[in-house]
């Protein structure tokens, strides 16, 4: 017989029993239903079925919240009264524990736990001891699981190489023309060895066993090592009506860096260890975070974990490094903002716009999540939100804490010596174009501006208007790329009325304020769009003779009708001078 303390003991370490098992098939559930959904890209290749391909990316994408809702409802039922009981998380999370060195998802595993206990503890900003922060993890290296790579070493790269290479990935799609890529690849291959005087010995090539799918491409990614010296070894492997052909080869790391950019769709790519995965990669791109690459492999909440720890490790210099407004003008919907030091851009959202912005907080807010689902083409920058951050205010500049406190009142509370925001936007920082136009030389602001046009091309071309083309709202990345990052105005090119300006009636109308002539909600007017350009006339003069179109209602009516008639034009994520037949398409 029991006394009624010994009652109380036997019930906690059975509620945290069952928690614990509730956890684990829901983060099992998470992992099975991930991993289902990435293995079908491969039959979507193989079928040449994008848009099947596009709704799974979808629900994978969903798949993380819904998990989590429904396990932590589960628990909240179950717990009752003892739901935010603090001795019993501490007593769950030490059982959790004891199971990740068993697991070669660990890091994923706790960010999943994570998620459960913030939710349901509602926790603001971070609890060390409720949740696993920074988690040094002691794999056991003896739990088998599938090879990441296989290698090929050898004296000399032949066609034979290349063509055992691409023929070991056993795609369900037969290649057009084998014999003549394995040559061409061998070739460009070769001719880059001897221009860095490689040398005589063995080339070591080692490449990661699945394919990396997105949108229309499947990649084959590797890395070759000669002597000291190493460099990225990348396929991109396009499916036509012919069969499979090897459209481009990336040699060359800031190649790579492209492929892998924040402004692309996410990879499905099937892997046992996550981490070895990332791991690979980094050292294939050695400056790329660790949570872009997570992200870039749809793992995008343990990407934000990442992310958050490096601010956390930021904070730590905040005296050296402070929050400050970001550099151009100041947003009409948000308030934008970053350490200097940093690569990353914050942005809350006001309670207030300025004229003429006319949108509703919950209308930008579906604009973002709009673009987190969309495919963005390498020209619409991936954003992370995150909820109830919490930053110590000396890492503001006066100025900045100011108008968060005046402007922001819904989305952040300052109490004390904390700056908590509720809901904030975290992206990649980028250099406003009109920024970067002032001080770039003469070629930079040249090939920006007729990147810029094209940015609006391939926007236009995957059912995505701007809305607000001015310069100010596209940025230029590191690597000289143009990407659109204000999605306020934001909406799909089919709902779009494009209309060319009517004749004026009279010389009276044309001096008119108003418009002389009925203007529907949806109606744009490409004519005007020169008005906006905001460029310098050289500056104008070159988009105009590369983009010219752009101001005609023709050019949008006929994307209009190629996405009707579900006419998908490929974006590629490389340049003409990496295909190794350049102009075709």
């Amino acid at each position: 017989m029991t006394n009624g303390l010994e009652d109380v003991a036997i019930n906690f370490n059975q509620m945290a029993d069952y928690v614990l098992q509730l956890l684990w098939q829901g983060y099992e559930e998470y992992v099975v239903s991930f991993d289902a959904l990435t293995q079908k890209a491969a039959g979507y290749f193989e079928r040449r079925d994008w848009t099947g391909l596009h709704m799974d990316t979808v629900q994978r994408l969903d798949l993380y919240t819904q998990v989590v809702s429904r396990v932590c409802g589960t628990i909240i039922s179950y717990l009752s009264i003892h739901a935010q009981n603090p001795k019993l998380w501490l007593a769950i999370k030490s059982r959790f524990a004891e199971n990740l060195a068993l697991r070669h998802d660990a890091e994923l595993a706790c960010t999943f736990y994570n998620s459960i206990n913030r939710r349901i503890l509602q926790t603001v900003g971070i609890e060390p001891a409720m949740e696993f922060v920074e988690p040094r993890f002691d794999v056991n290296r003896s739990t088998s699981h599938a090879p990441l790579t296989f290698v090929i070493e050898t004296p000399q790269l032949t066609d034979q190489i290349i063509e055992t290479i691409l023929t070991s990935y056993n795609l369900r799609a037969p290649h057009a023309v084998l014999k003549t890529d394995a040559r061409l690849c061998a070739e460009r291959i070769s001719l880059l060895l001897k221009s860095q005087r490689a040398g005589h010995g063995t080339l070591r090539i080692e490449m990661v066993k699945s394919p990396f799918y997105r949108e229309m491409g499947a990649y084959l990614i590797g890395r070759l090592t000669y002597g000291a010296k190493q460099m990225p070894l990348v396929f991109a492997l396009i499916h036509g009506e012919d069969g499979v052909t090897v459209d481009a080869l990336l040699l060359r790391t800031e190649e790579v860096r492209i492929l892998f950019s924040f402004s692309h769709t996410y990879f499905h790519v099937q892997t046992d260890c996550p981490r070895d995965l990332v791991q690979f990669l980094r050292e294939v791109m050695p400056s790329k975070r660790v949570a872009e690459l997570y992200i870039s492999l749809g793992y995008n909440k343990h990407g934000k974990t990442e992310l958050y720890r490096d601010l956390l490790t930021h904070q730590r210099v905040c005296s050296l490094d402070l929050f400050d407004f970001a550099d151009g003008q100041r947003g009409m919907v948000m308030i934008a903002f970053n350490m200097p030091q940093d690569h990353l851009i914050y942005k809350v959202i006001r309670d207030r716009f300025a004229t003429p912005k006319h949108a509703t907080r919950q209308q930008v807010m579906e604009k973002y999540d709009y673009v987190f689902k969309h495919n963005r083409a390498g020209r619409l920058v991936d954003v992370q939100s995150f909820e109830n951050l919490e930053i110590e205010n000396c890492c503001f500049t006066p100025e900045l804490l100011a108008e968060i406190q005046s402007e922001a009142q819904r989305t952040a509370t300052i109490e004390n010596d904390r700056v908590v925001l509720h809901h904030v936007y975290v992206e990649r920082r980028l250099i406003p174009l009109d920024v970067y136009l002032q001080r770039a030389d003469a070629e930079a602001a040249k090939a920006a501006v007729i990147d810029y046009g094209q940015a609006i091309k391939d926007l236009a071309h995957i059912n995505v208007f701007p809305g607000d083309m001015l310069i100010k709202n596209f940025g230029v990345t590191q690597l000289g790329r143009v990407v659109f990052y204000d999605y306020d105005e934001l909406c799909p090119l089919t709902v779009c009325n494009f209309r060319r300006m009517p004749q004026s009636r009279a010389y009276e109308d044309e001096l008119s304020a108003e418009p002389w002539f009925m203007v529907g909600e949806n109606d744009v007017f490409p004519e005007e769009f020169a008005a906006f350009l905001a460029l310098a006339p050289d500056l104008r003069r070159i988009f105009m003779k590369h983009h010219g179109e752009l101001l005609t209602p023709e050019f949008w009516q006929h994307t209009q009708d190629q996405i009707r008639a579900g006419v998908l034009t490929p974006i590629l994520p490389y340049s003409d001078a990496q295909r190794l037949r350049p102009g075709k398409r």
